[in-house]
């Protein structure tokens, strides 16, 4: 693989698998969710995305206006 990010995101895929079935002691090969709860649980890791995403954008506005201010100076 000559993609060094893909070959990043690959490397947290796995970890991420790992520490998921110690955490948990199952894969999302699991079959006591059903296609509602499956569903559930992906709404919810979105949901929390977009906050990632506000909180990041409200750290890039300060970012910009203090480079902004520093700019002026």
């Amino acid at each position: 693989m000559k993609d060094k990010n893909v070959k990043s995101v690959i490397k947290k895929y796995k970890k991420r698998a790992k520490l998921g079935f110690q955490k948990y002691g199952t894969t999302t090969e699991r079959t006591d969710i059903d296609l509602i709860g499956w569903l559930n649980h992906l709404q919810e890791e979105l949901m929390d995305a977009t906050i990632y995403i506000e909180r990041l954008k409200k750290e890039l506005q300060i970012l910009r206006k203090d480079d902004t201010d520093n700019k002026r100076r």
